[in-house]
């Protein structure tokens, strides 16, 4: 919010300089961004007036102006084409300072003497985004006389300093001149002076001449209307354009302009209609049709939904509630008649259409943060007192104002002593009630507890809380005494689960993986590109009210997507192998709407690479668990998930629960991303790893005895699974086996066709005794009958 320090001044005595009262504002917690010096560096420029223009004798393009600044008549020479005799124009004598450190001296241009420079607004600092039409090519040509010769700077008044705020979204009343003089006069201790509204109806009626309907209630609060007659379009006087522009808002005409200054001044945004061009003299707010098109002011043909309000006439559409009204309705030069509209509109709908239409204006900034609409009224009336000031129309008797439900001011008790405790102050309860009037909120003492009546425009006071913000920032922080602070010391340290998480990433960074980080919102196809089945519950998104995109409108609830975007990239950018991972969180909604989403830790593994494959893969995986300290895990055969290619994937299941799946990347999912090496991915319920891992460290002494091995090999027919013949072991081996180990497959020779060859060394131990042969043959020999009977399996000789 861009506040001119003049201006601020008609609302509030201020004695400060401005950067005293920047600080202090910045202290009370109106946050000050910058301070600039409008006109600073501009010297010698005065007022002058164009007496005679006559062509350069030696140049087409170039005339010799004579121009009265009082004392003197000066000789310039310009190329200027906007400018006629007995225009007003600020003039740079000899030796002025201009914008942009340029200086002006006396010379000659094709041959005349030229005494100084006539100037344009761009010379004078102006930006060249506000400079209305009028000046935009030219000279800068005032708007009335003014004394010949005085300093341009004081008559306009040009010299200004405006300081920017940044205003947070909780407190909209501040995105206005009045409101800042509200702030400005608590935190120096003065009054407010509102502007006085007195103006002068015509004996004709308002409601005679216009009806309005609001037929969507929800999108519109409050809608306001007056009518003016006889209206004169021109530009608008300097004092109110320099104010516009110290505001950042460029001049268009005095109409508009007046629509503007009200908004700054009070934050009510309005509009004005060519009354001539609203059908059925009646409008009517509702909301849109789906797909129906509407131009805009600024020329573009937009697509509407039906959600979107609208207002309307009895033909057609006039505007987009709250963001920006139509070509259709505009107000030209030729306008005679205005229909003013000063309404309140819906934040969340006004938000939402701004949004959609990809169109931000200063009145949907406005209406999407929230407007007062006790304020509607108020500056329509302000609005029809600036007409009749500027004698540019008349205002008809009456306001036309529909108004479904009307705010009332809301109550609230809150405890001086509860607030002291949490300042740490001993503020009296009568200065209390003294701080609070200054920010116009009323207070009453009873017994313990202060009743506070909050104004309408104060939404951003919901409890006790807020109270103490208000009071502790208008009494000064800065003036609360410090104190060391006192509590019982509690030594810090991690949970368990971080401590886990810390773990599994070293663990994988040791196996060779890099870590990647991802967002956490995705967009709803995500979830196609993997080739998940259409019933599948990773299409049960959590929903943003309020996203930014499409790309980013739900929170997913799979890692997977977000990885094989990154490997992709890994791939168009021909790195030419890759092990990355994330240990992230997926998001699953609960039955109730309004409660927040089960987050479930997940861990994606990803790797692709010369040397890579399913078993490299799995033996990550093996690691990783070693290093948990989990140890009854299986890996079974997985033949129909849609992620993984049929017949190269497989579950990892610890405790009879499927953790995850492991596998090669399905063929559609690879093209889906382009990708075209072989890639081998994972995703695992990292929640569940969280309960099973065991990292505590127990003392084995080294064993007394001595171990006994065996070795065996097993003729199989091809579609019996290792893991198999590995779980008769595990069964059979009794209290002496300790460990076992595959170490050969082998098919050819010797072996029949469809047949493979798999051998297995055994390790038998006993804690408490030297085995001997007969214990040993006894055991082993049972595992070799039941892989007879089960598997039909023959020792190979």
């Amino acid at each position: 919010m861009l506040v001119p320090v003049k201006w601020l001044k008609e609302y509030v005595n201020i004695e400060l300089s401005t950067k005293d009262l920047a600080d202090k504002m910045t202290m009370s917690g109106s946050k000050v961004e910058t301070v600039e010096a409008f006109g600073k560096g501009i010297e010698g420029v005065v007022v002058g007036k164009i007496e005679s223009i006559t062509p350069h004798p030696n140049a087409d393009k170039l005339v010799i102006c004579k121009i009265n600044i009082g004392k003197e008549l000066l000789q310039i020479v310009t190329g200027a084409t906007n400018i006629k005799e007995g225009d007003y124009v600020p003039v740079a004598i000899d030796g002025a300072k201009l914008a942009g450190n340029l200086k002006i001296k006396k010379g000659k241009l094709r041959g005349e003497v030229s005494e100084g420079m006539l100037c344009s607004q761009d010379e004078m600092g102006i930006a060249k985004g506000l400079i209305s039409e009028e000046n935009k090519d030219g000279i800068w040509i005032l708007d009335q006389e003014y004394p010949l010769g005085t300093d341009f700077m004081e008559v306009i008044p040009f010299k200004d300093e405006v300081i920017e705020f940044e205003i947070t979204s909780n407190r909209p009343d501040c995105l206005s001149m009045v409101g800042m003089a509200r702030e400005v006069a608590a935190t120096i201790g003065q009054p407010i002076k509102y502007p006085e509204i007195q103006f002068k109806e015509i004996n004709e009626k308002a409601s005679d001449k216009a009806r309005v309907v609001i037929e969507d209630t929800e999108g519109c609060l409050r809608y306001v209307t007056r009518v003016i007659k006889n209206v004169k379009i021109k530009q608008s006087p300097q004092w109110m354009q320099q104010r516009l522009i110290k505001a950042g808002v460029r001049p268009i005409n005095n109409i508009v302009d007046i629509t503007n200054y009200v908004m700054l001044e009070y934050g009510q945004p309005l509009h004005a209609f060519d009354f001539d061009k609203i059908g059925g003299d009646t409008i009517i707010v509702k909301k849109a049709q789906e797909g129906e098109r509407f131009k805009t002011l600024d020329g573009v043909e937009r697509t509407l939904n039906s959600n979107m309000t609208m207002i309307a006439d009895a033909e057609k559409n006039l505007a987009i509630a709250g963001v920006m009204g139509g070509e259709e309705s505009e107000v030209t030069k030729d306008t005679k008649w205005i229909l003013l509209e000063s309404a309140t509109f819906d934040i969340d709908n006004t938000r939402n259409t701004s949004k959609t239409l990809g169109l931000r204006t200063e009145a949907s900034t406005r209406f999407g943060k929230g407007v007062d609409s006790s304020l509607a009224i108020v500056a329509a009336n302000r609005v029809c007192q600036l007409i009749e000031m500027l004698e540019i129309g008349e205002v008809l008797e009456g306001a036309i104002d529909v108004y479904p439900a009307i705010k009332e001011k809301r109550e609230l008790n809150i405890r001086p002593k509860r607030i002291n405790e949490l300042l740490g102050t001993n503020i009296d309860t009568v200065e209390m009630i003294e701080i609070l009037k200054s920010l116009e909120i009323d207070a009453i003492e009873k017994g313990e507890e202060l009743t506070v009546t909050i104004p309408t425009y104060r939404d951003d006071l919901l409890m006790e809380a807020d109270f103490v913000e208000e009071i502790g920032r208008i009494y000064g922080f800065d003036a609360i005494a410090p104190t060391m602070a006192r509590g019982n010391i509690v030594v810090g340290g991690k949970t368990n689960g971080q401590i886990l998480e810390e773990l599994t990433k070293e663990l994988l960074n040791a196996l060779g993986f890099n870590e990647v980080l991802s967002y956490s919102f995705v967009s709803p196809k995500s979830i196609e590109k993997i080739n998940v089945d259409e019933n599948s519950i990773k299409r049960n998104f959590v929903k943003l009210i309020n996203p930014l995109g499409d790309e980013t409108s739900v929170m997913r609830t799979s890692l997977l997507p977000n990885l094989l975007e990154i490997i992709s990239r890994n791939q168009n950018r021909k790195n030419e192998e890759v092990r990355a991972f994330e240990l992230g969180r997926i998001f699953v909604p609960k039955n109730e709407v309004n409660e927040l989403p089960y987050e479930i830790p997940h861990l994606v593994l990803g790797i692709y690479g010369e040397d890579e494959d399913f078993f490299t893969l799995k033996g990550a995986i093996e690691g990783l668990l070693k290093g948990l300290g989990i140890k009854d895990y299986d890996f079974e055969a997985e033949k129909y998930h849609s992620t993984y290619h049929p017949g190269r994937c497989a579950n990892l299941v610890i405790g009879g629960n499927v953790v995850g799946a492991l596998g090669e990347l399905h063929p559609i999912v690879m093209d889906n991303y382009d990708l075209d090496k072989k890639c081998y991915c994972t995703e695992l319920d990292f929640s569940l790893l969280l309960q099973l891992a065991r990292v505590d460290k127990l003392y084995q002494p080294l064993p007394k005895y001595p171990a006994i091995t065996r070795d065996f090999a097993v003729v199989l027919k091809e579609d019996i699974y290792v893991k198999e013949v590995e779980k008769i072991i595990n069964e059979n081996g009794g209290e002496i086996l300790e460990s076992f180990k595959l170490f050969d497959i082998y098919r050819g020779n010797q072996v029949p066709e469809d047949h493979k060859s798999v051998a297995y060394t055994l390790t038998y131990r006993h804690s408490q005794r030297t085995l001997t042969d007969e214990d040993v043959n006894k055991i082993h020999d049972g595992i070799l009958q039941k892989i007879k009977e089960q598997l039909g399996g023959s020792l190979r000789d």
